[in-house]
């Protein structure tokens, strides 16, 4: 109750007027109308908002799958002082906060010419990786390597061996990177808000922050708004939750 109260909330004031909403936050609406959220789909731009902050998350896991993936895959399989420094590297990583590499890291960017949707695209993959390397470096050590070598045997190359014959094996795992770090991207403010300064690149985050600011008085249509922000990650988490649980204890234990 403490945890779905607040998304009831959403939901039902999502479908009332701002009258209904101050005279009884907690009642169900006396009409059902969708008008408040075409109201606020129009007002916000939601679709092209929509289909920005899509390709942004898609990209960045993307990314972050087929790197952490391959890179920990390396790190497990080296069985070097080397790699086991660099894995050290990667899980102090998490321990470093946004805000401190915030100011540095977008001065190098703007340099680079990298303040766009692309620089934020790598700024994403960048942030999430360790956490990503985390999570497959544990379940890696599982996967047995007699199967590398057979593959090896019947004549894989090395990304034939990874993709062909591991990568299969870490769904788990790659949904779980999915969802944790899409829920994250999908929802982030600070970092899009920082790096996409124009109102045409504005995510789904920024454009429901400047929609709330500019229609405060009518809690009808913020309700909507915010409703329509988190409808999309909230069925993705909800189809794939069931994976998560599996993903980040499949590695606690090495078979």
């Amino acid at each position: 109750l403490y945890t779905l109260a607040p998304l009831l909330f959403l939901f039902v004031n999502a479908f009332k007027s701002n009258n209904e909403i101050i005279a009884s936050p907690v009642a169900l609406p006396e009409h059902w109308t969708l008008q408040y959220i075409k109201t606020a789909m129009e007002a916000i731009n939601f679709g092209k908002a929509l289909g920005l902050t899509f390709i942004i998350t898609f990209f960045s896991i993307l990314l972050l799958v087929i790197v952490s993936s391959f890179a920990a895959w390396a790190m497990v399989r080296s069985k070097t002082i080397l790699s086991n420094i660099v894995f050290l590297c990667f899980t102090a990583a998490m321990l470093v906060p946004f805000q401190s590499l915030m100011y540095p890291l977008l001065s190098v960017f703007e340099k680079m010419g990298l303040k766009n949707v692309q620089g934020l695209i790598l700024m994403y993959g960048g942030f999430g990786l360790s956490m990503s390397v985390f999570l497959y470096h544990g379940f890696i050590k599982s996967v047995p390597a007699s199967l590398e070598e057979a593959a090896v045997l019947d004549g894989a190359n090395l990304f034939q061996m990874f993709f062909k014959v591991v990568f299969p094996l870490l769904k788990g795992t790659t949904v779980t990177v999915i969802v944790l770090n899409g829920m994250w991207i999908w929802n982030d403010y600070l970092l899009p808000s920082l790096v996409l300064a124009r109102k045409e690149l504005y995510t789904l985050p920024i454009a429901t922050q400047a929609f709330y600011g500019t229609y405060s008085t009518d809690l009808g249509l913020v309700m909507a708004a915010l409703l329509l922000a988190m409808l999309p990650i909230l069925v993705l988490y909800l189809f794939l939750q069931r994976y998560i649980v599996e993903g980040v204890t499949s590695g606690a234990v090495k078979g």
